[in-house]
C-alpha cells in the first residue's frame, strides 16, 4: 500500500474493486494478521479460517471503513480482534480448548531445542494482564503502529508507546532466571 498517496484514494480503489489495492493489501497484512491470530487461537487453522472471516466482513464493510475515515490496515486489524473474541468466547462455552497449541514446523529437532525457552516465554506472557497481552499482540506480534494501535484500544499513540515498554519490561523481569535476580 506504500505506493498509494492520499488515504482516501486508498479506500476509494478498495471500494471499486481495483484487485491490485486488494491484493497489495492483502500480501501486506495476511502475514502479520496470521500471526495475531495464531497467539490467540488454538490451531494453525482457526487463525487461517479467523483471518479468512475478517477479510469477508472487511470486503462486505468497506462503506463503513470509508465513512469512518480510518486506514485499511487498522480496520483489518479492529475487525480480526472482533473475529478472535467471538471464536474464544465460542470455545469457551465449548470448552474445548486443548491443554497446548499445535507446534508449527517440519523440524522435530528444532522443536526439542526451543521448546523451553518457549514454554517460559508463553508461561511469562501468560502472566502478563490481559491488556498488556493484547498490546503487545498488537503492536510486536501484528507490527501495527503506535497510532493503529491507539484507535483499536482507545489510546493515544504516546501512551501505547510507554504502555509497551512497560509491559516488554514486565515480560524480560518475568524471564530473568532467579538466580540473577539476587545479583
Amino acid at each position: 500500500m506504500d505506493d498509494f498517496v492520499e488515504q482516501d484514494d486508498v479506500v476509494g480503489r478498495l471500494r471499486a474493486g481495483d484487485p491490485l489495492s486488494w491484493e497489495t493489501l492483502y500480501r501486506r497484512m495476511y502475514p502479520s494478521m496470521l500471526a495475531y491470530a495464531r497467539r490467540r487461537l488454538p490451531t494453525v487453522e482457526e487463525a487461517q479460517d479467523a483471518v479468512s472471516e475478517a477479510l469477508t466482513r472487511t470486503v462486505a464493510g468497506l462503506d463503513r471503513l470509508a465513512d469512518a475515515g480510518a486506514r485499511p490496515e487498522s480496520w483489518l486489524f479492529g475487525v480480526l480482534r472482533h473475529v478472535v473474541m467471538d471464536r474464544q468466547r465460542s470455545a469457551y462455552r465449548r470448552r474445548d480448548l486443548p491443554d497446548r497449541r499445535e507446534i508449527d514446523g517440519p523440524d522435530p529437532l528444532e522443536v526439542v531445542v526451543v521448546d523451553e525457552e518457549q514454554r517460559a516465554v508463553r508461561a511469562a506472557f501468560e502472566r502478563l494482564s490481559e491488556r498488556d497481552r493484547e498490546l503487545l499482540e498488537l503492536r510486536v506480534v501484528a507490527g501495527l503502529s503506535a497510532d493503529d494501535v491507539a484507535d483499536l484500544l482507545d489510546m493515544r499513540p504516546g501512551a501505547v508507546r510507554t504502555a509497551q515498554s512497560r509491559a516488554l519490561d514486565r515480560l524480560r523481569s518475568m524471564l530473568v532466571p532467579a538466580e540473577e535476580v539476587g545479583s
